[in-house]
């Protein structure tokens, strides 16, 4: 009887169940990172968010903090203006972006002058884009929650101590 190349069925097996094992190792750690690289861009866009109503507030004084995200940006070409800050990309005053969700919205006007704002970033998908909220007031601190849920948060829920300081 003649040697036959390849390999055998055990062997096959052994190898598939090798990179199977490596899988099962390799795959939560990806999503976990995927997580925190989501997070990260969210802290980001917050901070991005805050800058941009600071800016918003000193360019346009008669009207204070933008009523709402999609007035801190605009379509290109942009003309700065009340209805279009040009303050921030086109992919975040859409309202989502990596993963996260995003609100900023102007508050408590005092003739017609917004002085208050928040901005918020809940994960689109609880436990699969973030586990993490993040909310900032006109006082410029990030604050966090490891809520259960993709409510974007507002005002309220970032000052009613269920959210701590962002330490970084």
């Amino acid at each position: 009887m003649k040697k036959q190349k390849g390999f055998s069925l055990i062997e096959l097996l052994i190898v598939v169940a090798i990179i199977l094992i490596i899988a099962a190792i390799a795959i939560p750690n990806l999503l976990r990172s995927r997580i925190a690289a989501n997070e990260s861009s969210a802290v980001a866009s917050v901070r991005t968010i805050n800058t941009a109503e600071v800016s918003y507030s000193t360019a346009n004084p008669s009207k204070g903090f933008a009523d709402a995200l999609a007035n801190l940006g605009g379509a290109a070409p942009c003309t700065p203006s009340v209805a279009t800050g040009c303050l921030i990309d086109n992919v975040l005053d859409s309202g989502t972006k990596s993963g996260y969700s995003f609100l900023s919205t102007g508050a408590n006007p005092v003739n017609g002058i917004n002085t208050t704002y928040a901005a918020g970033a809940a994960p689109v998908t609880f436990n699969q884009s973030g586990v993490r909220k993040f909310c900032s007031i006109e006082d410029g601190v990030i604050r966090y929650n490891p809520g259960s849920d993709n409510v974007v948060p507002d005002a309220a829920a970032c000052t009613g101590g269920t959210f701590n300081p962002l330490n970084n």
